[in-house]
């Protein structure tokens, strides 16, 4: 179908009686059809048309729209992926240079109480604990709601709730009761959205680099990632 490039609703009819349409008039003039009947017959098969093109014109705008949506959001799409990446690249960077200047860039053993700055990103205790222990956390803790599910649990939580679990050793241990939880509203990775997946990985590599776990594993994981939010797909 032929694209329209005016509205069809501003055309006006034709006045089929004139001299222009006289050649149309006559070939359609019987015994039985007058010159003014088929001038009627001309007006009545303009109108129709007219109408079809209104219908396509309407469709072809919502057409339009759509696929100017959709280009909006790939833009949008494409733009969080290569800032991700830069980021990735730029946290790649860094842990290079601290695993080549290693002796400048060894962490103080010691973990301080995070306390509820606005300046700094307070992490679920719970991801904080799978992390010290090698364990398989979801990227969710390291997006904005992950941040900020944190947050209000550590805001709103009992600060003496103390569970029982077992150690490394077989021997019960008794830690905090966030710690032991995972978050309620947790999103398994594949289900995150390319923006969450983006916020996540930084601050994750960041937090492995902190929490000294081996830079060989830390830049594996980074490049595993990054190859990620490259891909097209």
């Amino acid at each position: 179908m032929d694209r329209l490039h005016s509205d069809p609703r501003f055309s006006v009819c034709p006045d089929f009686m004139s001299e222009r349409y006289r050649v149309s008039r006559i070939s359609m003039v019987t015994a039985n059809v007058t010159e003014a009947q088929a001038a009627d017959t001309l007006r009545n098969i303009w109108v129709t048309t007219n109408e079809d093109l209104c219908l396509q014109w309407q469709q072809q705008l919502a057409e339009d729209d759509r696929l100017k949506a959709e280009k909006q959001c790939l833009d949008k799409e494409d733009q969080e992926r290569q800032q991700a990446a830069l980021q990735l690249e730029e946290a790649t960077a860094r842990a290079d240079e601290k695993k080549k200047n290693r002796l400048k860039h060894i962490p103080i053993p010691m973990r301080p109480r995070p306390f509820a700055n606005d300046e700094e990103a307070l992490i679920s205790e719970f991801a904080i604990r799978k992390l010290d222990k090698g364990q398989y956390i979801e990227l969710y803790y390291w997006t904005n709601h992950g941040l900020d599910d944190a947050m209000v649990n550590y805001r709103t939580r009992d600060d003496d709730s103390l569970v029982p679990t077992t150690g490394e050793d077989g021997s019960t241990v008794w830690i905090s009761s966030a710690s032991s939880k995972p978050a309620s509203g947790v999103i398994v990775d594949r289900h995150l959205s390319p923006a969450d997946f983006a916020q996540a990985i930084p601050r994750i590599v960041a937090a492995l680099e902190e929490r000294d776990w081996p830079q060989q594993r830390v830049l594996m994981l980074a490049q595993f990632w990054g190859a990620i939010m490259l891909h097209r797909y």
